[in-house]
């Protein structure tokens, strides 16, 4: 080869030997040495589980009537530590893109550099990114930072934080289309509680919360579910959405989404769908339980219960003053629970089930005691007082009632005569009866928080005082309900029925059934609540003809001259009843004395039994007896077919006033004289001994629902 050439090879091979040299540094430095630089910018994808809550189920009465349901709701909820990831990237291209940063930015970068992530960082992410984005798309909104820290800091990200739970459905279609510009912010659509009756059946049905830290199960708790969203199921607070909440709360669903490296969703790779809950229904009659509630709106506090005496199901349950469980969905306003919560009325209490000095009602199962005991031949003459020792106790009628039977006890509600029985039946009979027709201890009905009322002489008196022991002042103020005696509308209600129907005592019941849908989506029983006799007086012994001897005199007490109950007479249909007057022993205008009326008709074949209690009111005839005529006649009106309209009702607050008497409207009169015979707060002052005091009622309190989150103030403003 000539020389020439072989210059030229050599340096082709040197050049060829230097190319491959460079290739081979470059290759090593970006495979060896950089490798994990470029690695981390490969495009990944990873996934994000959701669960989803199941829809709860719905409340009905027990004619279908809808009493709780839901409804959508559009939702902006924010994943905080997804927003901080998009943050923190929003912050990286800023710097990238100006080399000269501005000085009130610096602190932030310095934030989004920092990987250890607090309750401030997200707050700022949220503030400084997040809500302006939302502001430029139409949806402006209060800034509610302090909770949003507060709701980071109690779940991490785990619980995604709802920010907005009242969108409509045009700013949820506005939203939507450009959610996905901001990673972390999702619209979605939830369901929503909502009780379309209002305050109708508040404290039966009660309301939700939503759920709290302490309701994540385990399987969503640890760093190692940092890729789980969980959303909780809202629980039952009160009412029948407590007491059946394991079956309304509804099957959670799961969705998992596929993100890319900036965390926006690209695909969902499963989805199992929510379902919803069972649906309950319940005993109540939807057009009674509006016709109980808007009588009872005639006085300012008080209860009323309506039964069927034939199967012990609760036809309408009614305290005043109520609540809208409306205001409690999805979370209470400060102010609004505040309202609540300092009216002394009370009205988030369910009266029906709290206990109160009965008075004379207690002579109901004070006869079914002598039944039980063969005294209903007893005899006794009034002499409008009783001797204890020094002390007399009046009878309400101050010249006294004469020799009088059983029978016509009841119907001119003598105090003495029953004070006497109690006294030929000791204390033992007594507690024992009364415990047999459900006093003194809960009736077991579906509802939270019920009293279990109180019996002087009981085992559960005996433990609150330890030592003491019955005398007979003390026996005499058990049988006409004075002094410690205590029980709630519910029980007195109970009796009633128990008399109307010859002597079975039914559980009471709230619940009819529970209804769940099946593999095809039709609905089959879960859960029946039948009828449960739980004592039948026959079987103590008592007789039909001795049931009649009681039921007579509630009849006489209603339809016959001297009777303490006439107000409550119809003009088509007999009612029995009886009524009863309660001294308090508080003597401000607030609590002075109970009104209280119990009865039942027709009297022949009973389908209704009713109750009216009356807080300050002065006579049980002549208040709680013609609210308890108004009911019956709004009822048999319906039965005649007089449309009952089933309309939304609003929140009443009910007052302290005191009521004398309530007039009845002229066209409604149908009773046998007007005269006002019967015990009222003026005699009833002077039944109790000094040292016989009535026992302090405390209603029960109710719990603490969720609470709105209160905006930051630098928002209100805006």
């Amino acid at each position: 080869m000539e020389p020439k050439y072989r210059i030229r090879l050599y340096l082709l091979t040197a050049l060829i030997l230097m190319g491959c040299g460079t290739l081979l540094s470059r290759l090593y430095e970006f495979q060896i040495d950089r490798r994990a630089q470029f690695v981390a910018k490969i495009p990944i994808t990873h996934t994000v589980e959701i669960r989803e809550p199941g829809a709860r189920g719905r409340i009905v009465d027990r004619n279908g009537v809808v009493l709780a349901r839901n409804r959508r709701s559009y939702e902006i909820v924010f994943n905080l530590e997804d927003i901080y990831v998009g943050y923190k990237e929003y912050k990286k291209s800023l710097a990238d893109e100006n080399e000269d940063i501005d000085q009130d930015e610096k602190p932030l970068l310095a934030v989004a550099k920092n990987k250890a992530l607090d309750e401030e960082m997200i707050v700022e992410a949220v503030r400084e990114w997040v809500i302006p984005q939302l502001e430029s798309f139409g949806l402006s909104g209060q800034r509610y930072t302090k909770d949003i820290g507060t709701h980071y800091k109690t779940y991490r990200g785990l619980v995604p934080y709802r920010y907005r739970q009242d969108l409509t459905a045009e700013q949820f279609a506005k939203i939507a289309v450009r959610s996905h510009e901001i990673p972390g912010v999702e619209v979605r659509v939830m369901p929503r509680r909502v009780y379309p009756y209002g305050a109708l059946a508040g404290h039966i049905i009660g309301y939700v919360k939503q759920w709290e830290k302490g309701d994540i199960p385990d399987e969503y708790r640890g760093s190692q579910n940092k890729n789980k969203h969980f959303q909780g199921d809202a629980k039952g607070l009160t009412g029948v959405e407590f007491t059946t909440d394991e079956f309304l709360k509804g099957k959670a669903g799961k969705r998992i989404l596929v993100r890319n490296e900036r965390n926006k969703v690209i695909a969902t790779e499963d989805y199992q769908p929510a379902r919803e809950g069972a649906e309950v229904q319940l005993t109540i009659d939807s057009r009674i339980q509006l016709i109980v509630a808007n009588v009872m709106r005639l006085i300012g506090r008080g209860a009323a219960v309506v039964m069927d005496p034939n199967t012990g199901e609760v036809l309408a349950m009614v305290s005043v003053p109520n609540f809208d469980p409306n205001d409690f969905i999805p979370a209470i306003t400060e102010h609004r629970f505040s309202e609540y919560n300092t009216n002394r009325a009370r009205p988030l209490i369910n009266r029906a089930i709290g206990r109160y000095i009965p008075g004379s009602t207690f002579k109901l199962p004070t006869a079914i005691a002598a039944a039980c005991h063969e005294k209903t031949n007893f005899w006794h003459n009034c002499l409008g007082f009783s001797q204890f020792g020094k002390t007399k106790i009046r009878c309400w009628k101050t010249y006294g009632h004469g020799s009088l039977s059983l029978t016509d006890s009841i119907q001119r509600s003598c105090n003495p005569f029953f004070m006497s029985l109690a006294g030929t039946l000791g204390s033992k009979a007594m507690i024992s009866t009364f415990e047999l027709v459900g006093f003194g201890k809960k009736s077991g009905i579906l509802l939270p928080s019920e009293d279990p009322g109180f019996l002087p002489g009981s085992d559960t008196w005996r433990r609150e005082y330890p030592g003491a022991s019955i005398t007979r002042a003390t026996l005499a103020q058990f049988a006409i309900g004075q002094s410690q005696s205590l029980a709630t509308p519910l029980q007195v209600c109970s009796v009633a029925a128990t008399i109307a129907n010859g002597g079975k005592y039914y559980q009471p019941r709230i619940v009819r059934r529970i209804l769940g849908a099946d593999s095809k989506g039709e609905l089959q029983v879960l859960k029946e609540n039948i009828p449960i006799v739980k004592t039948n007086l026959m079987d103590e012994g008592v007789s039909k003809a001795e049931m009649d001897i009681i039921r007579l005199g509630m009849w006489k007490a209603v339809n016959e001259l001297g009777g303490t109950a006439t107000k409550v007479a119809l003009k088509n249909v007999f009612v029995a009843a009886k009524t009863g007057t309660a001294q308090t022993g508080k003597t401000n205008i607030e609590h002075t004395h109970n009104a209280w009326t119990t009865s039942f008709a027709p009297f022949e074949n009973p389908r209704y039994s009713i109750c009216v209690m009356v807080e300050n009111g002065k006579s049980g005839g002549a208040v709680a007896g013609v609210l308890s005529q108004r009911i019956y006649r709004e009822i048999f009106n319906m039965e005649a077919g007089l449309n009952t309209r089933i309309t939304r009702l609003g929140t009443y607050a009910g007052n302290f006033d005191a009521f004398e008497k309530i007039e009845i409207p002229e066209g409604e009169i149908y009773s046998l004289t007007n005269n006002d015979e019967g015990e009222t707060g003026d005699e009833i002052d002077d039944v109790l001994l000094p040292e016989e005091q009535p026992a302090l009622v405390t209603p029960n309190q109710p719990l603490l629902p969720s609470i709105a989150p209160t905006p930051d103030q630098e928002a209100d403003s805006n």
